[in-house]
């Protein structure tokens, strides 16, 4: 982490975390409102959408911040390194991005969000299938530590940790993670990915857009937060 500077990690990380919530909730668009012409296209095309999203996101800031785009990464990192200086810079800068990546969705949906007649959450943020706490924060914890041990396994290990096949294996890690272990909350595996669109739902005024559930809003933060401080430990015991 120390190796960017102040001004370069914020950069980095708020505008890829913005693209990466821009792509990602903007598939989740795609495939829920009406009117669009992607409607219904299903589990595979999210699951795509959002490893695509990770991996332009990722190319885009990588030469500026390393690409962290999630909290869980920059802690899971923080407690392998031991560097934990810079964890507030990378953390904040990746809540405004996903503030903003969440209201470029809006803006970018506006006329479909404007015809809207059905509660929208689910485009900005994860809910569970079976609303079981202890369950639902498992499968978040389990999802995280999965995410953060593929990252730092096969790419700083590796030397790819900036590199294009870092990248893809990233990306790819996460379809992966979406396919066998989304199904139950809807895989947030980031702590900014949900609470960031989540503000914005409340927010933003979407016709019928129903409640922004807040009793459930601290298990994609927790889950996520408790997976990669996980992840970073055991790769430092392991490996």
């Amino acid at each position: 982490m120390s190796a960017f500077s102040n001004g370069d990690i914020f950069v980095g990380e708020t505008l890829g975390t913005a693209a990466l919530i821009l792509l990602g909730g903007g598939v989740c668009a795609a495939v829920t409102l009406k009117k669009s012409k992607a409607l219904n296209a299903g589990w595979l095309a999210i699951t795509f959408g959002w490893g695509f999203a990770v991996m332009i996101a990722a190319y885009m800031s990588a030469p500026k911040s390393g690409a962290h785009l999630n909290p869980a990464v920059t802690l899971a990192i923080a407690a392998n390194t031991g560097e934990w200086g810079k964890v507030p810079l990378y953390i904040g800068s990746q809540l405004l991005g996903a503030l903003i990546g969440a209201a470029l969705v809006w803006v970018t949906y506006l006329g479909q969000f404007q015809a809207n007649e059905e509660p929208t959450l689910g485009i900005f943020s994860t809910g569970p299938e079976v609303r079981n706490p202890v369950q639902n924060l498992l499968t978040e914890i389990i999802g995280t530590f999965v995410l953060c041990l593929a990252i730092l396994t096969q790419g700083l290990t590796a030397g790819l940790g900036l590199s294009g096949t870092g990248i893809l294996i990233v990306a790819f890690t996460v379809v992966g993670i979406g396919l066998s272990l989304g199904g139950p909350t809807g895989y947030a595996i980031n702590p900014a990915r949900d609470l960031g669109p989540r503000i914005m739902h409340a927010l933003l005024p979407i016709p019928n857009k129903g409640g922004s559930d807040w009793s459930y809003a601290w298990i994609p933060v927790a889950g996520p937060v408790v997976g990669g401080l996980l992840a970073g430990g055991f790769y430092h015991l392991a490996f």
